[in-house]
């Protein structure tokens, strides 16, 4: 584990969770050499564009849970640690699937509430609008429903509630999971083991029991699962559509 820590008066103390462990199989070009959320987007890993994006709302206490490569990460980190935040790097395992590399950072989370977001996309949502939005309805789980190309998961909503939660599939609404949840840590009850995906049985779950909310963003959004998406993004940057 690497901790960097610069400790200011004010800062948000709210722990942020980067999921960064995965073997990113559908963009081979760039990941038989690095981990995805390593993968540069305008000279930059994407990692990092997640990073300042979050200390922009001031969030500021980030774990990275990493796994595939996980001494690649571990070391950019020593030799190029971000100022003015506080990072630790959780090696979760190369085989843990995401809700299992969720649960297995429960003791550095302090029984507190939590932030957590994918180590692959990019979206200009208003953090500090998301969590708002999360402690006035009091649930267990809030994401950020996002509308892009309908080959991703879909959810359902009815109201503030999503009713139902399906990857992969498409629901008439073309709403689906953005990433950048607001968590409560009763909600790590409902992942079994390391086996477990987050989009699946502890979602799904979450959703019949009208515990999953969705907080729905129209701005931005961005996933990097093939190159044609890392070169969207590039084109992005470039056109200086970015927050």
């Amino acid at each position: 584990m690497i901790v960097r820590t610069l400790i200011l008066i004010g800062v948000n103390k709210m722990k942020v969770v980067i999921l960064a462990g995965g073997l990113g199989t559908r963009l081979p070009e760039y990941t038989k050499k690095v981990p995805k959320p390593m993968v540069k987007i305008n000279n930059k890993p994407i990692l990092i564009h997640i990073i300042n994006h979050y200390l922009k709302f001031g969030f500021k206490d980030f774990i990275i849970a990493a796994g595939y490569k996980a001494n690649i990460i571990k070391k950019y980190f020593r030799s190029s640690p971000v100022k003015k935040c506080k990072i630790q790097i959780i090696d979760t395992g190369n085989k843990s699937m995401t809700g299992g590399r969720l649960k297995r950072l429960k003791k550095y989370l302090n029984n507190d509430t939590f932030m957590m977001t994918y180590g692959d996309g990019l979206s200009n949502v208003n953090l500090k609008k998301l969590l708002t939005f999360h402690e006035k309805y009091k649930k267990l789980i809030t994401l950020t429903a996002v509308r892009p190309p309908a080959r991703f998961g879909a959810i359902k909503l009815v109201g503030n509630y999503a009713k139902t939660f399906k990857e992969k599939s498409r629901l008439d609404e073309g709403w689906i999971n953005g990433g950048y949840f607001v968590i409560e840590p009763k909600f790590l009850q409902f992942i079994k083991n390391d086996s477990t995906y987050l989009e699946k049985e502890p979602l799904e779950t979450a959703a019949k029991k009208k515990q999953l909310l969705a907080f729905r963003h129209n701005g931005f959004w961005q996933c990097m699962d093939t190159k044609r998406d890392k070169d969207n993004l590039e084109k992005f940057f470039k056109k200086g559509k970015f927050f």
